[in-house]
């Protein structure tokens, strides 16, 4: 029987991987194959998602990165290529959540999102892409959201920072593309985790975000961390082999 897993001999480094989307996309990429170091703040998170992998016979490592450090970036970038023997993936993950009214929103507020959300992935590509080309092509999959595409009250930063990303993204796949390099962007909706809870605190409680939800979302409910990275994994994958510079949205048919 052939190998089902699409990732197998795979090489991904990634950043957000202690919990959420980033740990259930590492898990899944680890059962497909794949050999994933992440790089994230919550260094006790990252090792328990390696500990995961681990116990499944897969192949990982965790270390400690503030994704909006140059220097540490690329220390992270160049030990992840060492551990692994180059890169094949890129799963730039890594994301901040603010809310709140334009009027009241501070500086130091918009800087951080757009410290954290598009520049971490702007400094991942700079310094990924030279072991992508190196293996001679891959994947990068940067993480968006549906409020890139769709604003609403309270996520003026939030979406301006995440709409950052795809132009950033699109500019990058047109740039790659000679060199076999891929670049799409996943857009999610709504997804049951904490990284949305000041949006939840924006909106009034979770009663008002389930009620919202079940306004807008068409199949009428959050997604789970699970759903997402099926997606994860199939950008990272040859399955996507002739996919580029799209905006991949996953949200229960907002769009």
């Amino acid at each position: 029987m052939s190998d089902m897993r699409q990732l197998v001999g795979k090489r991904v480094v990634m950043t957000g991987g202690a919990a959420n989307i980033g740990r259930a996309s590492a898990l899944l990429m680890a059962r497909h194959g794949a050999t994933v170091v992440i790089g994230d703040l919550d260094t006790e998170g990252a090792l328990e998602t390696v500990s995961l992998i681990e116990k499944e016979g897969g192949k990982a490592l965790a270390q400690k990165v503030d994704v909006t450090q140059e220097s540490e970036v690329a220390a992270f970038v160049a030990a992840a290529a060492g551990f692994m023997g180059g890169i094949d993936v890129g799963f730039f993950n890594a994301g901040l959540q603010r809310s709140g009214r334009v009027e009241e929103f501070s500086v130091d507020q918009w800087d951080a999102l757009f410290t954290v959300n598009p520049r971490h992935c702007f400094l991942m590509a700079k310094y990924a892409v030279p072991h992508l080309r190196a293996a001679g092509g891959g994947s990068i999959v940067l993480m968006s959201s549906v409020a890139a595409v769709k604003g609403g009250p309270g996520m003026t930063a939030y979406s301006a920072s995440k709409g950052a990303i795809t132009g950033f993204g699109r500019a990058l796949a047109a740039e790659l593309a000679p060199e076999r390099i891929r670049v799409n962007v996943l857009c999610p909706g709504w997804v049951d985790t904490p990284f949305n809870q000041p949006a939840i605190d924006f909106m009034g409680g979770t009663d008002a975000q389930n009620s919202v939800v079940s306004q807008i979302v068409p199949l009428g409910r959050q997604a789970v961390p699970e759903e997402i990275a099926e997606s994860v994994v199939f950008l990272a994958s040859d399955m996507s082999s002739y996919m580029t510079s799209q905006i991949i949205l996953v949200d229960g048919g907002v769009f």
